[in-house]
């Protein structure tokens, strides 16, 4: 065998993976079509979060006069926004192949098909041909863009969130199809640099698995930003008008209505990438929602692996980063952790979110009593002294006061979130955090008053009615 472990993708899932096999002694290899960083750094999670800070900053010009800041002239560089937002990305991206150099990995640029269970015949970026064969073989490849089939999908100002990254121009008018986190997302940056935003969904509510109080509060902010949200919708089809687009939706009840854009962006949801992979030669078990594995990621086919969106589940990168651990080290026999526990899950919407185990409503859905902590940002004097006193913490236990749900709605919640993640990890209760000295003044004074709050105590809010 030419490799202990091949890893088909170089993304967060992929190269992680690869780094924790060479750690462990393997000899590795990860074969990459595009870019090393995979969706994540190069179409996704960096070059937005990078957009997303032009939005705060503009969030924070519009608001100069609370600070006590007098001069409001200034105006957007598009230009420069994706200079920056292209460092950004190329230092990462550079800073990973660095990264597998120096942990020994080979790294292979071209498209893998397999030949076997061991084998790969990889398709160069030069034109030619090179066959390599692993032990084990990771699958790691990732998700691309749904395409919904609606007509006039292929019109000339419909985009993904691949075209959109790389704008030239703001739109005036920016619609949104789709109210997943992606949707969200893009609907505040570009709100924030001056698009008027609408959200089209066919649910009641955006970001609809998370929890309702908190979505709905969103909802109403999102709302005061100007962005408009079209839901319980059906999208029948897309009308391009040369320069714009109209997209036409059916109400339930009230009939069909019009949406005028200059851009239209697709946003909903991804779908695994296994084209060309001869997955059916090998007789890999997988459908649309992704290849299927076990408890250790592996597929039916013994030795070979699958890890991140490509198996569908949840498609967030640092989920596929885990798995990749998961997997070599039990490739490798060493069996440090094995289960993925508590995952967080952020939103870069304004303003943030970031949740971590069950919601108020699947607590309900169990029939199991619980208890609800929660403290609002506008009682914390760093919050205040930020500006942004918008959202709350809420944490949700058991009777025993064990921490099964955490929830942020507010500034720096997806910096916040993973003591939640640690808290319910460890199945600890709401007296460990209480105990636990929160430094003065910092935002995480908010999660010790939420924790306390569950027990009716918060030092800074108002006790609980009863």
């Amino acid at each position: 065998m030419d490799k202990d472990i091949i890893i088909i993708g170089g993304g967060p899932g992929g190269y992680v993976a690869a780094i924790r096999a060479a750690q462990l002694g393997a000899e590795v290899c990860v074969v990459e079509m595009n870019k090393l960083g995979g969706t994540c750094l190069n179409r996704g999670c960096i070059p937005t979060k990078a957009l997303y800070r032009n939005a705060e900053i503009l969030h924070i010009m519009e608001r100069l006069d609370e600070f006590g800041i007098n001069n409001h002239e200034y105006s957007i560089d598009v230009e420069k926004v994706q200079k920056r937002k292209k460092t950004i990305v190329e230092n990462l991206r550079d800073g990973v192949g660095q990264l597998l150099k120096a942990n020994g990995v080979e790294v292979i640029n071209g498209t893998a098909s397999f030949k076997d269970p061991h084998t790969l015949s990889i398709q160069l970026a030069n034109g030619d041909t090179r066959e390599i064969t692993g032990k084990s073989i990771i699958i790691a490849t990732g998700s691309v863009p749904t395409i919904p089939a609606i007509p006039g999908v292929d019109g000339p100002n419909v985009v993904t969130t691949d075209e959109l990254l790389e704008f030239d121009h703001i739109p005036k008018r920016l619609a949104v199809i789709g109210g997943g986190t992606v949707g969200v997302e893009f609907a505040g940056i570009f709100q924030a640099m001056g698009s008027q935003v609408s959200i089209i969904i066919k649910y009641p509510l955006v970001l609809r698995k998370l929890d309702v109080e908190m979505i709905r509060r969103l909802t109403n902010s999102m709302k005061s930003h100007g962005i408009v949200t079209v839901n319980n919708v059906r999208v029948k089809r897309i009308e391009n008008n040369g320069t714009n687009s109209t997209v036409i939706v059916e109400h339930e009840e009230k009939g069909e209505s019009a949406i005028e854009a200059d851009m239209i962006l697709l946003s909903i949801g991804r779908r695994p990438l296994v084209s060309g992979l001869n997955l059916e030669g090998l007789g890999i078990d997988y459908d649309s929602k992704g290849i299927k594995v076990d408890e250790n990621y592996e597929t039916n086919v013994k030795s070979v692996y699958a890890i991140g969106d490509v198996t569908g589940g949840w498609m967030l990168a640092h989920v596929a980063s885990e798995q990749g651990i998961i997997t070599v080290e039990k490739i490798l026999g060493r069996n440090e952790h094995s289960e993925l526990g508590a995952i967080p899950n952020c939103v870069f919407s304004f303003p943030e979110i970031a949740t971590t185990g069950m919601t108020e409503e699947e607590a309900k859905e169990t029939g199991m009593p619980y208890k609800v902590g929660k403290f609002m940002f506008a009682a914390n004097g760093k919050a205040l002294s930020l500006g942004e006193k918008e959202g709350f913490v809420k944490i949700i236990a058991t009777m025993d006061d064990t921490i099964i749900g955490v929830h942020i709605l507010g500034p720096h919640a997806s910096d916040l979130i993973h003591e939640g993640v640690l808290a319910i990890n460890k199945a600890m209760k709401v007296d460990d955090i209480i105990h636990t000295i929160h430094a003065h003044p910092t935002l995480g004074e908010c999660f010790s008053e939420a924790a306390m709050a569950v027990k009716n105590m918060a030092i800074h809010g108002a006790p609980k009615r009863k």
